[in-house]
């Protein structure tokens, strides 16, 4: 292993990066803990592979075709988790597919289904490279012999760079094994592993049933490694710099940098990289504070949860303390909701959304998602019949677990978390109709259009 990175200092706070939406803007003068975006630091725009490769060289890779046990030992050692919202030990994936016979396949996970998330995109953006070298390391840990980017097909500029990206280190010659970039259909849940595997066998992007998971049978019947693109962004460092220069940022018990999109109301919304345990009232510190007094935090994005804002801000940013608050990472997201905005209305328009993303192949897709987001409407509409209030808690209890996928699952805990802590709110719509700010201006950001019914999932 190389050395630490000597202008990367550990645990200090970053700025925010540009992406297509959001601005960035300026953070706390002096030198910066960034190691994902470092290179966007020190130049202040995206990096070309020769500007990479002056940075970093070229990745480590093992010799031979055979997995490599010391990288996959190095990466469990770091306690590097999944970055793109199931927080699974990254070294536990590799090694599963590893130790499967034949040669194996890796799928590089770029879809970012969130709409509350930017992260994904602000990565391949400015360090596409980075991406790139973590596949092919990753390919050399599984004993890969296929590669496969998945991007969505709504970001044609995305698209075209990595292409561009791809095709540049073909030409020089620093991959044993060619990237090959799919574009998918841009829904909720084609982000799915499962989903990503059944699209790139030639079926249609939703989700499967498991048994098998990907690492056991998964792209071609191979073993399949299924990875986020900032997780393995985060493995070309390690394998680079080394466990112990991971574990110098963050905590002993969450490990390293992570990039969260911080949206709603903050002076100024954008995406950073933090120490993972960093408080989620200093995140949002970092996008200028709040812009008007909070009433809660919804932590995690569509499939996460309502935290109070008093409660929210004192939560270190980490797997552990997340899920001691009830919440949990997710993909990275913090959306600040103010006073006088109503969390009911905001969670009604995402149980909508949710409901007609579905990929409507089980009953708590196809029945019980829709009668929650209809229950969740006529409570945010004030009005409520009188049977209202234990219909929909009955039907928020009864969708988790036993969906074909997850998706079930976030929504319901959505929104039982919206009924929790908007008690209040709920109280005031059941008696005297909808508050003021339930017609106000919009705070989660909730794509509109056509779904992926009229869209299709091929």
């Amino acid at each position: 292993m190389n050395q630490p990175h000597p202008d990367t200092l550990p645990a200090a706070l970053t700025r925010a990066v540009p992406v297509s939406t959001l601005p960035v803007h300026a953070g706390p003068d002096g030198p910066y803990g960034s190691r994902l975006l470092h290179g966007w630091f020190a130049t202040g725009g995206p990096a070309g592979l020769a500007e990479h490769l002056g940075r970093y060289g070229q990745a480590p890779l093992p010799d031979g075709k055979r997995p490599s046990m010391p990288l996959i030992h190095a990466v469990e050692e770091a306690g590097l988790t999944g970055r793109g919202g199931a927080a699974f030990p990254t070294g536990r994936k590799l090694r599963s597919v590893a130790e499967r016979r034949g040669p194996a396949v890796v799928v590089v996970n770029g879809m970012e289904s969130e709409p509350a998330s930017q992260k994904d995109e602000s990565l391949l953006h400015l360090a596409p490279h980075l991406v790139l070298d973590g596949s092919a390391l990753a390919a050399a840990a599984v004993g890969a012999a296929a590669v496969h980017l998945c991007l969505p097909r709504s970001r044609a500029d995305q698209v075209r760079a990595l292409l561009a990206a791809v095709e540049e280190r073909g030409r020089a010659g620093i991959d044993r094994l060619p990237v090959q970039v799919h574009v998918l259909p841009h829904h909720y849940v084609s982000s799915e592993e499962t989903s990503l595997v059944r699209w790139l066998n030639g079926g249609e992007a939703r989700p499967m049933a498991t048994p098998p998971r990907p690492f056991e049978k998964g792209v071609d019947g191979r073993p399949t490694l299924v990875d986020n693109v900032e997780t393995l962004a985060h493995l070309a460092l390690i394998a680079r710099y080394g466990p112990a220069w991971f574990r110098s940022a963050g905590r002993p018990d969450a490990p390293g940098t992570t990039l969260v999109t911080v949206s709603g109301a903050v002076r100024s919304p954008g995406v950073h990289e933090i120490p993972l345990g960093t408080p989620v009232g200093a995140v949002l510190e970092l996008s200028g504070g709040p812009s008007w007094p909070l009433a809660a935090v919804l932590v995690g994005g569509f499939f996460g949860s309502w935290l109070p804002a008093d409660q929210a801000v004192r939560v270190p940013f980490s797997k552990a303390e997340l899920a001691a608050a009830g919440a949990g990472p997710g993909a990275g997201v913090l959306v600040a909701l103010p006073h006088g905005a109503c969390g009911l209305t905001e969670t009604a328009r995402v149980l909508d959304y949710l409901a007609a993303q579905s990929a409507r192949q089980c009953g708590p897709c196809r029945f019980g998602l829709p009668a929650v987001a209809e229950d969740f409407r006529l409570l945010a509409g004030g009005r409520p019949d009188g049977g209202l209030m234990d219909r929909l808690r009955r039907r928020v209890g009864l969708l988790p677990g036993r969906g074909a996928c997850r998706h079930p699952d976030g929504a319901s805990r959505l929104a039982a978390t919206a009924l929790a802590t908007f008690a209040d709110d709920v109280r005031h719509h059941e008696r005297l109709g909808p508050c003021p700010g339930a017609t106000g201006r919009p705070v989660i950001p909730v794509p509109g259009g056509p779904g992926p019914e009229q869209e299709g999932w091929r």
